[in-house]
């Protein structure tokens, strides 16, 4: 693929003086690394896929290094998702994908998926960097010209032929070792375990891998002149390396399908490559053929010996030429063929042997070697006794058919090899066997051969009724098989017929969406077994059924130099009738952090306003532990958020805002603990932007505790009233009610998770003794299933320091300041404080160090507020939900009777008189009476274990 050419210099094609002119790799790298906004990086990216002197990054060097590494570890994780959703930025997608399709480009991808995979699994990383850097690296091997490409580009850049060859080297390990595949399957595990996997990547199979890789290699091949022994060589340094894969003959059958049976002809550079390999690989390569002959065009049934086998094939012939041509003027490989034909050992069908003894029927010499082979190898005493009879029957058939041919040449030579003592003694032995297969393989190759050399009247015969069978007879017509060498243009014609109507819709939907770049060489269909590249001839489309043709675009214009124009994106808002409503100029999603706080504050520009908000969360999350832009933007980004108001009336406006100042207080769990707590008492908000600072701490705690899913992000649905007047007008239910449902909703979640297991334990003492109770057993598995992986609680760390006491001290100090008659004791405030409080402590969880001084701090602050509950229920209910959560977090309820032996008393007197002066009736009293009971119940688990403790401590009380 060529790059762009610059007709005249990039700078003076400038017009906006805030793009900044480049000259060098020196100037692109400055502006690489100092938060280039999206003009210029396309300056950029546009200067480093000219052909300007000195600006080529495609080979190893220092300064290539440099910019390739700030294009992968700075660029892309911030403009990668912009410029791939947004379809005006494909230019922008093209010259970055074109950068980095080279060496040092795939070298700096793997090591950075390397990095990231490692830091995800060990919970630092962050997984969405990690799915768009395999995900680039996806659409950069796509290719199926992508190793021609590349060693088209050292040929051209590099002088020095030794370079040239070290280079080639390093790439070949870094491809086809297996270093992509198993980079690619870390990081897919890594993601996998994060729970945000995606499809499975081709990347990381290796058998879709070894695929790729023989198209590569014979993409290549198809480019390889006559005598250019440099790109032969290469080529096969490339297939010999990916051979250690352990995907041999997938490879090989991609290189077959893509250069035999597209283009014949190509089979003079295919054996250019082959004679290049070692003598080992030849024959690997030979092997894989066979087999690729056998199971694609001569596999059939067990139903062989109803067919005589004197009957032409064509897919016989076909494959005949193929191995004949394939091995001509190659003397290696034809050995390796004779070698074949007579080990025992070597497997293949019928037919299989007869297109490679056809192959080898011009050859005497080798012919009369299968032949004698094969008979000393049939007439062995040890291979009769202990070889077994499938293989015996394969050197039966091979030494007939050899003796055919053999005697159409050479007659004298069979009738001397009949006589002699090796045929004669070979029969004897297997007459002597005690085996009844192997006693009739003998008489049938006996008479076989005398009916080649001897008169009728002198002819071997054996009167059994064994002999007389359909099977006998085709045994003694293999004498008889003269096939004929076709055309390798049977096989074309074979595997469309055969292989075209199993192509599957998905991988029809890959093929079509991986050659979109292609030109004049797409195809319309394609096989199964070949993915992306399977040419045809007009002149066999007769043969295929409707609608499963496959067409070959004509390749012989002379115009194969140009590269066409790729289509315009589409723009689903051209399709305006009124065009001065079209919008031209439309925003990108921000890729900084500055920028991003800029469309938060821009309230004029609706579409950059709504775009900035609808990826503040995941751009924050993403730079979290990327660079410093978040640190060093934090406390203006937060600010700016809290103080958001819905100008435009999104729709999910609430929802997004929130996720973003979760993202925030996230990426600085530290600093920004604190900040949320003392803006929550000193900024000057209104009450639902305090709740959603409340909701933002307690979300954002269950989340560093290591809580994922619904139980983090319960649902924001919620049942519409029983009537409406208990409903405020819409805009200001969503100010008001929106805001605090995830508090409520987590806090509803847990009441009913701490006050299930007492229920369930109040009706197994009523249903009687435990005699005669069945307990049901649970299998392993279903165990193990159940089980949930431990996740480390972060937040036990935090908690007190930066998140609790932050906001308790400050309550305290309101209290002594205010009274009971300020705003943070009005119904709105108060209940979301203390449930925020109450997830707060129960994230934190039984094992944190500071619970002792969180319980005390919390119970003292819950027992100051009971006369304000008693008044309104919606305290009253959290009051009560926040004791139930402390008395259930605190698992060692000794330690409760003894230091808290006071509030422990006073809490269940208290909590009793709430129970008796509650009435049910309504959803929102059984509520109250629900968690009353539930902290009653604590409670007196408490005082009746430890009652003689408490009355000690108690005695003046």
């Amino acid at each position: 693929m060529k790059r762009p050419v610059r007709q005249q210099p990039l700078v003076s094609a400038i017009e906006d003086d805030r793009t900044p002119a480049v000259y060098s790799l020196k100037d692109a790298l400055q502006v690489l690394q100092n938060q280039p906004d999206i003009a210029s990086l396309r300056h950029v990216l546009q200067y480093l896929n000219s052909e300007a002197d000195h600006a080529s990054i495609d080979l190893p060097n220092p300064e290539a290094a440099k910019i390739v590494n700030t294009l992968v570890s700075v660029i892309l994780p911030d403009f990668w998702g912009t410029i791939r959703s947004s379809q005006s930025d494909a230019s922008e997608r093209r010259l970055l994908t074109a950068c980095l399709t080279s060496i040092p480009g795939i070298g700096s991808i793997l090591a950075r998926l390397k990095l990231l995979a490692a830091e995800l699994q060990e919970k630092k990383g962050n997984a969405q960097n990690l799915a768009e850097l395999l995900e680039i690296l996806d659409v950069l091997l796509q290719r199926d010209d992508f190793v021609q490409k590349i060693w088209t580009d050292i040929n051209s850049l590099e002088a020095h032929a030794v370079r040239r060859t070290i280079l080639w080297k390093d790439f070949v390990s870094q491809v086809a070792s297996g270093r992509i595949v198993s980079t690619a399957a870390q990081a897919e595990n890594a993601l996998r375990a994060a729970g945000d996997a995606g499809p499975e990547l081709w990347l990381a199979d290796g058998s879709k891998y070894a695929r790729w890789l023989g198209r590569n290699v014979a993409a290549m091949a198809k480019t390889i002149a006559e005598k250019d022994d440099r790109a032969a060589t290469a080529a096969a340094q490339l297939l010999e390396k990916s051979f250690s894969l352990g995907y041999t003959p997938l490879i090989i059958e991609e290189i077959h399908v893509n250069l035999l049976f597209t283009r014949p002809s190509l089979l003079r550079d295919l054996r250019n490559v082959i004679e290049k390999l070692r003598t080992s690989d030849q024959q690997r390569f030979l092997q894989a053929t066979l087999s690729m002959l056998d199971s694609k065009f001569l596999q059939t049934d067990r139903g062989d010996e109803d067919e005589s086998p004197t009957q032409p094939s064509k897919a016989i012939g076909g494959s005949a030429a193929l191995l004949r041509d394939f091995a001509s003027d190659n003397g290696r490989l034809q050995d390796a063929l004779v070698e074949w034909l007579t080990d025992d050992r070597s497997g293949g069908s019928t037919k299989l042997r007869r297109a490679a003894l056809a192959a080898l029927q011009t050859d005497e010499d080798r012919m009369q070697r299968v032949m004698e082979r094969n008979m000393q190898q049939f007439g062995d005493p040890l291979f009769i006794k202990h070889t077994p009879i499938v293989q015996q029957e394969a050197i039966a058939q091979t030494l007939l058919m050899a003796c055919g041919y053999v005697h159409r040449a050479l007659p004298m030579f069979v009738f001397t090899l009949a006589r002699s003592s090796v045929h004669m003694n070979g029969v004897s032995n297997r007459l002597a066997s005690s085996s009844p297969r192997t006693r009739w393989l003998g008489m049938v190759v006996g008479m076989s051969v005398s009916a080649l050399v001897d008169k009728p009247g002198n002819q071997m015969k054996f009167d059994l009724e064994e002999l007389e069978t359909v099977e006998a007879r085709w045994y003694q017509d293999l004498v008889h098989v003269n096939d004929q060498i076709g055309s390798i243009d049977d096989l074309v014609l074979d595997v469309k017929r055969t292989e075209v109507a199993s192509i599957s819709a998905p991988e029809q939907a890959l093929q079509s969406s991986s050659r979109k770049s292609i030109g004049k060489g797409a195809l319309k269909k394609q096989t199964a077994s070949v993915p992306r590249h399977s040419h045809a001839k007009s002149s066999h489309n007769d043969a295929i059924p409707a609608g499963l043709r496959i067409v070959e675009l004509s390749d012989d214009s002379e115009e194969d130099d140009l590269v066409p124009y790729a289509k315009p994106d589409s723009d689903p808002e051209d399709d305006d009738p009124d065009p001065t409503l079209v919008q031209r100029n439309r925003p990108t999603a921000p890729v900084y952090i500055r920028d991003l706080i800029a469309g938060l504050k821009d309230t004029e520009n609706y579409d950059r306003h709504s775009l900035a908000l609808s990826t503040a969360s995941s751009l924050i999350r993403r730079k979290a532990n990327f660079g410093t832009e978040v640190t060093d933007h934090i406390e203006e980004l937060a600010t700016t958020l809290v103080g958001l108001n819905d100008t435009f009336e999104l729709d999910g406006f609430q929802e997004m805002r929130q996720e973003a100042m979760i993202a925030v207080l996230l990426a600085q769990p530290a600093k920004m603990g604190p900040w949320f707590a003392r803006t929550f008492f000193e900024g000057d908000y209104s009450m639902a932007q305090r709740v959603s600072i409340l909701t933002t701490l307690g979300l954002s705690a269950r989340e560093l505790a290591g809580f994922k899913g619904e139980d983090v992000r319960p649902s924001n649905t919620k049942a519409e009233p029983s009537f409406p007047s208990k409903r405020l007008p819409e805009k200001l239910h969503k100010i008001y009610a929106s805001e605090s449902i995830t508090v409520d909703a987590q806090a509803k979640r847990l009441a009913h998770t701490m006050i299930e297991p007492m229920a369930l334990t109040a009706a197994d003492k009523l249903s009687g003794p435990n005699a005669l109770k069945v307990r049901t057993f649970s299998s392993r598995m279903e165990v193990e299933k159940r089980r949930t992986k431990a996740i480390p609680n972060e937040l036990a760390k935090l908690v007190a320091q930066h998140f609790f006491f932050p906001l308790t001290g400050r309550w305290w100090t309101r209290v002594q300041a205010y009274g009971n008659d300020n705003l943070y004791f009005s119904p709105i405030l108060l209940p979301a404080f203390l449930k925020t409080l109450a997830l707060l402590l129960h994230a934190s969880g039984p094992s944190t160090l500071s619970l002792p001084q969180m319980t005390s701090e919390f119970w003292d602050l819950l027992l100051s507020v009971r006369s304000n509950a008693l008044n309104d229920p919606a305290i009253l209910e959290a009051v009560l939900f926040a004791l139930l959560t402390l008395l259930d977090v605190n698992e060692d309820q000794r330690r409760l009777a003894q230091e808290h032996a006071k509030e422990l008393i006073e809490t269940q007197e208290w909590v009793k008189l709430v129970f008796e002066r509650v009435s049910g009736g309504d959803e929102e009293s059984e509520r109250v009476r629900m968690l009353a009971a539930g902290v009653l119940v604590r409670c007196g688990e408490i005082v009746e274990k430890f009652q003689r403790l408490l009355m000690g401590d108690l005695v003046g009380f």
